[in-house]
């Protein structure tokens, strides 16, 4: 096992290198089968885990840069300024100025989501209410919540009607950095519908099919595992 000092050049080299890590290279770098001691190493220079993947990754806690959602993917590796999964999702109903389905909550978080939001929903940290054939995660306030249904009803009247210049160019922006893992023009909407942009799905659709913005998916899998 290293000390100290060392551990932590040698943790900070292996993170240069591969932002995303799992247990077993932390084990290799720092020469050591002790988990308790691994952690008591990362502890001490700082780390993050990931919300995705089982919590099975980590990285150095200056390494990740947030988007406004407090989100950040190293490869389909996600991490969140609200650590675990169960946190995020309540920060993100809470803020989300229209609420958020379950689909597009996965679509911004690259995850399934439904069994952890239902387990909100009972612990009574989030509230759900029916939608159009689906449900509607929104905030535990009423006064917060009538405002986010308000603003679903003005997103899914599903009326395509011609956007501003200015709102065109926000949607291919979010379908540019949405791409780096998936885009569809649902993704879009729910990325744009969290800055506070009302847009809907099918105006985004229209816009998409208007500049050739494919909607396409990209197959899950975790990042190379790195050589140390």
């Amino acid at each position: 096992m290293l000390d100290k000092k060392g551990a932590a050049k040698a943790l900070r080299g292996l993170f240069h290198r591969t932002m995303a890590v799992v247990l077993d290279d932390l084990y290799l770098t720092l020469n050591t089968r002790s988990r308790t001691s691994v952690f008591r190493r990362l502890k001490e220079i700082g780390y993050r885990t990931s919300y995705t993947h089982a919590g099975s990754y980590y990285t150095l806690v200056d390494i990740p840069k947030f988007d406004e959602r407090g989100l950040w993917f190293y490869q389909d590796v996600g991490f969140s300024k609200s650590g675990t999964l169960k946190a995020t999702l309540k920060s993100l109903v809470e803020s989300g100025p229209a609420g958020f389905t379950h689909e597009e909550l996965e679509g911004l978080l690259h995850i399934r989501v439904y069994n952890t939001l239902l387990d909100l929903v009972r612990e009574n940290a989030v509230k759900r209410e029916e939608w159009n054939g689906t449900y509607l995660y929104v905030s535990l306030s009423q006064e917060v919540a009538a405002d986010q249904q308000k603003r679903r009803q003005d997103l899914q009247t599903g009326i395509v009607v011609p956007l501003p210049a200015t709102t065109v160019i926000e949607i291919l922006v979010e379908a540019l950095l949405a791409g780096r893992v998936c885009v569809t023009s649902g993704l879009v909407a729910a990325r744009l519908a969290a800055r506070g942009f009302s847009v809907s799905v099918e105006q985004v659709a229209e816009v998409m099919v208007q500049y050739g913005v494919a909607e396409q998916k990209k197959t899950a899998q975790g990042p190379k595992r790195s050589r140390v």
